[in-house]
């Protein structure tokens, strides 16, 4: 029984990191396509950290880290992005099993994920001797002529491209300026997104996911609105410097009312009985159509008035007779 136990145990191991080295490599070798592949590294970490235990499931993210290392034979930015994509997954079950309330869950990770990224930059910063600031100003960069890249394969108009091109180094300046921001945001989409998919694949294989209950009826805090208020005024009567943390405060609270936008969208799809392949249509045409995204925030702020989903039952006027 034992050899048996270990046979079994050291196949989950194989296959995990097999699994995970594939979604590296994939991502590694498609700079475009391969950054929405490398979204679902937590994944399998994730799976096999709930399926085999801590001290087991840890085995397969340093296993996959060793390979990714040894293959690439130098240290990157997008190295470390992508070890902290199975770090995320690791992170994401440890507070499955605390079963916090969604908004903990999520914010611990992300808050946890910035710290993690913080502390890779100032490594690299210090194994490359360049500086922090011109570190993050080339990253940038690279990724900027990456998405113009993408923009020319995918079709976008020259027109489109073009004024992309002219606004290049005010794109820059913004970006730059706002990556503490940007950071927190792309740890809230992919812990989002693995929190999701991850879902029906725990329930599958009979192993643990919390009861967040339909985050199709998921919503903000109403306090969070004051946030928005407090950062807008930072931005009209600050300095630099406190425009600067008004910025990164505003983008980030705008990616929150992003997703409590996407709870209603998804919402009204279920309720619809939209299919599953044309809802994933839908999704995907809303990932690349940036002006859409205001449409879904607006519908995250205003639902909090509005209650489009008809969450909250209408208040019964108590009278009592005389």
């Amino acid at each position: 029984m034992p050899q048996a136990i270990n046979t079994e145990l050291l196949r989950d191991i194989v296959t995990g990191t097999a699994i995970t080295c594939c979604i590296v490599a994939v991502s590694l070798m498609m700079p475009i396509a391969g950054f929405f592949i490398s979204l679902l590294i937590p994944l399998p970490v994730l799976f096999y950290r709930a399926k085999l235990g801590r001290k087991n499931g840890i085995i397969i993210p340093v296993l996959t880290a060793g390979i990714l290392t040894v293959t690439v034979g130098r240290l990157s930015l997008d190295v470390f992005f992508l070890l902290e994509m199975m770090v995320l997954g690791l992170i994401l079950f440890e507070l499955f099993e605390k079963e916090l309330s969604i908004e903990k869950t999520v914010g611990y990770t992300c808050i946890a994920i910035v710290g993690i990224s913080l502390a890779a930059m100032l490594v690299y910063s210090g194994y490359t001797n360049i500086g922090l600031i011109d570190l993050v100003t080339r990253y940038v960069v690279k990724n900027l002529e990456l998405t113009i890249s993408w923009y020319e394969n995918i079709g976008v108009s020259d027109e489109q491209i073009s004024i992309i091109k002219q606004s290049f180094n005010g794109l820059q300046f913004f970006l730059v300026r706002i990556l503490p921001a940007l950071i927190f945001v792309s740890a809230l989409f992919v812990t989002w997104t693995n929190m999701v998919i991850s879902r029906p694949v725990l329930k599958a294989k009979s192993l643990f996911y919390p009861d967040f209950g339909s985050l199709n009826q998921w919503k903000s805090p109403e306090k969070l609105i004051w946030g928005v208020i407090g950062t807008g005024f930072l931005l009209l009567i600050g300095g630099s410097s406190i425009k600067m943390i008004g910025m990164n405060g505003l983008f980030i609270l705008l990616a929150v009312y992003f997703f409590h936008g996407i709870a209603v969208v998804s919402f009204f799809f279920e309720k619809k009985n939209i299919p599953r392949i044309v809802r994933i249509i839908l999704y995907a045409f809303l990932a690349v159509q940036q002006i859409l995204w205001l449409f879904v925030i607006g519908l995250g702020l205003f639902d909090l008035w509005l209650d489009f989903r008809k969450l909250n039952p209408p208040e019964i006027e108590n009278k009592n007779p005389k």
